[in-house]
């Protein structure tokens, strides 16, 4: 198996990076049309279904990293004879609820 986390480092495939970058700026996108919403006064429900839009792409992200995460750099520490990285997944989780 390559090595593709190493000292807090994550090495990402350029397919999966522009998939990461593609998210992210469209939650960007969404962010900034809320903050037109708010500069136009326009009503709370409508603001707050695209917060609520918002909040949902962000957590598909943190999955999406997330499971990544377990399947690359924690599966390569644990190989590697890294048994923290239990603890420091432990910690992730802990963190997401």
């Amino acid at each position: 198996m390559a090595d593709h986390c190493h000292e807090k480092k994550k090495v990402r495939d350029p397919d999966q990076k522009k998939l990461l970058i593609g998210r992210i700026n469209r939650i960007a996108g969404q962010m900034n049309g809320i903050g037109r919403m708010i500069e136009e006064d326009r009503y709370c429900d409508d603001v707050l279904i695209q917060l609520a839009a918002v909040d949902k792409a962000v957590r598909s992200l943190s999955a999406l990293i997330l499971e990544e995460h377990m399947h690359s750099c924690l599966v390569e520490n644990i190989l590697s004879g890294n048994l923290g990285a239990v603890d420091e997944i432990v910690d992730l989780f802990r963190k997401f609820q």
